[in-house]
């Protein structure tokens, strides 16, 4: 039996989807739906915390591309968590699909709601000032490609 559970949490203006189990034909309207509710209900800024989805299939994509253009339409923003380790399911299907392009990924919800990138952050709150930051991570503006 497929399975999915959702907690849902506000932090300001963000609202925080956080997904476990799997995303998949029967389960994903019920994605599609929680989004356009929190949509209606004013909130155009989404997180959606996949790191614990442990299955995806292409309608649990086709949920995110389609949460992605609804939010984009009324000047909304949807970002990403998926693991660190790259190897997530959610990760890999995005990237075979070619699509994970289309997403802002963060590694966490505090990186998310925040804007920014993990090395971003940890160089940030160590006082580097962002002209530095670069530098600091030994990369040179070419050699970042933004997600």
């Amino acid at each position: 039996m497929t399975t999915i559970e959702v907690d849902e949490n506000e932090y300001g203006s963000w609202t925080v989807f956080r997904v476990r189990g799997e995303l998949d034909l029967v389960t994903s309207p019920g994605i599609r739906r929680r989004v356009h509710e929190v949509v209606a209900g004013g909130r155009h800024d989404l997180v959606i915390d996949l790191s614990a989805v442990r299955f995806c299939d292409s309608s649990g994509v086709g949920v995110l591309i389609a949460a992605r253009r609804l939010l984009r339409s009324c000047g909304g923003r949807l970002r990403l968590i998926l693991p660190e380790d790259r190897e997530g399911h959610v990760g890999r299907v995005l990237a075979a699909l070619g699509v994970r392009r289309l997403f802002e990924v963060y590694e966490n919800v505090a990186g998310a709601l925040t804007g920014t990138d993990p090395v971003d952050a940890a160089l940030a709150f160590a006082g580097v000032a962002a002209a530095d930051r670069l530098t600091a991570t030994g990369l040179t503006a070419t050699d970042r490609i933004a997600p």
